[in-house]
């Protein structure tokens, strides 16, 4: 693959689809949500990321957006964490 192939396919949807359900079921997401005590309102299984699926996890856009906004959250914390 050589770089500008990687470089387009940053703009596709499911591929930003992916990358945030992969953060949102690890530890490190995990730990930053209960660190800030935010716990996102996503449904039974909200806060047992284990139990998502990354192929399978469909959610309504109104819960698909407020995990949007987590994650981009925690992206940009940890980001300017790493920036010091």
């Amino acid at each position: 693959m050589n770089l500008s192939s990687t470089a387009n396919n940053t703009n596709d949807p499911q591929v930003w689809s992916n990358l945030k359900q992969a953060i949102a079921t690890s530890s490190g997401f995990d730990k930053w949500q209960h660190s800030r005590e935010v716990a996102p309102k996503l449904g039974p299984k909200a806060n047992d990321h284990n139990d998502l699926k990354l192929e399978s996890c469909n959610l309504p856009p109104a819960q698909e957006s407020k995990l949007d906004d987590l994650v981009r959250s925690y992206l940009r914390e940890t980001l300017e964490t790493l920036a010091y």
